[in-house]
């Protein structure tokens, strides 16, 4: 607890522009010495002393020392409505990062191991729109995700990166984010968007993981840009949609089903295989063209408004289940051993006692307590 205090305090006094002097002062400090020794965890904040914190930032007790909260700590990068509200955005933010600390703690609570390790693409801003595609070619066959890269992707990026995924209920407009947080890693998909386009969000989250340090992507991005243009921040985007491209759509899986096309429509070739691999028609046609495999006066026949698929067709997509197997089950030992009550469970969540019933049914587990 003191490890957590200390980094907070130190994180509300640079958030506020002050200087540990001060601070120091406005705490009754007589030195900066104090202040200093309790932000490096070397000396423990007193009662008092935290009370004054709280009075002067004018924040609440759990902003220091609750540990299912995210403070100064992890940083999102979301793909959104250009609609949607800063504060919609921030409230919602909130609600991701409680959900991400809460796991974080349950897995420490319960002995989950995590690693500080973190997989990196060899690639920086400076890279080609080709080096990005060759390298979405390239993890397609090293993470084995064979013909229909798009069904084994959230697996392959759980094991190979131990990110943690979450499929949520997110505000309309959102289409997900990634968080960049040392030892959990995590993506979140709103499982209400149509499946090409949870798909592609995956892949190009996915990205944003595995280049965070060298090409740190924005707080926001416009989940239906048009990232065509100039500017690093573009840039960035452009070669993550063409590494997601790439990894849904592998060439050499592909160029293949593209040869033996044959006279078929290209408007019905093109939802076929968009369905096939489970992305969207709109997705394939930018692949084709990026690749180079589609002709100019082909591209200029192709009529948007008749580009229908997106996934599998409707009526054969099912939404994912909330959340995450493991971050559920992680939640159902906390109940079950007492770490944590249900109340602080289903608030932790957002949910009613019901709902928190309901969502173990979901998962194949018993409801470890009484309704």
């Amino acid at each position: 607890m003191t490890d957590l205090i200390s980094r907070r305090l130190r994180y509300a006094r640079e958030k506020s522009g002050l200087t540990q002097a001060q601070l120091s002062e406005k705490l009754g400090f007589k030195d900066r010495q104090t202040l200093a020794a309790i932000e490096a965890g070397q000396r423990k904040i007193s009662a008092e002393e935290l009370l004054r914190a709280i009075q002067v930032f004018d924040l609440d007790i759990d902003y220091f020392t609750d540990s299912f909260r995210l403070v100064g700590e992890g940083t999102f990068s979301w793909r959104a409505d250009r609609k949607m509200s800063e504060s919609m955005l921030d409230k919602f933010e909130q609600s991701a990062g409680r959900w991400i600390a809460t796991h974080r703690q349950l897995g420490e609570d319960q002995g989950i191991r995590t690693t500080i390790l973190q997989k990196t693409l060899p690639l920086t801003a400076h890279a080609s729109f080709e080096d990005a595609m060759a390298a979405g070619d390239a993890l397609a066959a090293e993470w084995r995700l064979g013909t229909r890269p798009a069904q084994e992707l959230e697996r392959a990026i759980r094991e190979m990166l131990g990110a943690l995924i979450l499929h949520v209920d997110a505000p309309k407009g959102i289409s997900g984010a990634a968080c960049r947080l040392p030892g959990l890693n995590t993506i979140l998909i709103n499982r209400n968007e149509p499946e090409g386009r949870r798909n592609y969000d995956l892949a190009h989250e996915c990205f944003h993981l595995l280049s965070w340090d060298q090409m740190p992507p924005e707080h926001t991005e416009q989940a239906e840009a048009d990232h065509r243009g100039k500017g690093k921040q573009k840039r960035i985007e452009q070669l993550a949609d063409n590494f997601a491209a790439a990894l849904l759509m592998p060439s050499p899986v592909l160029g293949p089903i593209w040869d033996a096309r044959g006279n078929k429509d290209i408007h019905l070739w093109l939802n076929q295989t968009a369905s096939d691999f489970l992305v969207t028609a709109k997705a394939l046609r930018w692949r084709l063209i990026n690749l180079g495999w589609l002709a100019k006066a082909d591209q200029l026949d192709i009529q948007e408004a008749r580009l229908t698929a997106n996934g599998r067709p409707e009526a054969e997509q099912r939404k994912p289940r909330l959340y995450d197997e493991d971050f559920v089950r992680r939640f159902h030992t906390a109940i079950e051993t007492g770490g944590l009550s249900v109340r602080r469970s289903a608030s932790l969540l957002g949910f009613t006692i019901e709902d928190l019933a309901d969502l173990f049914r979901d998962y194949g587990l018993p409801v470890p307590f009484d309704l």
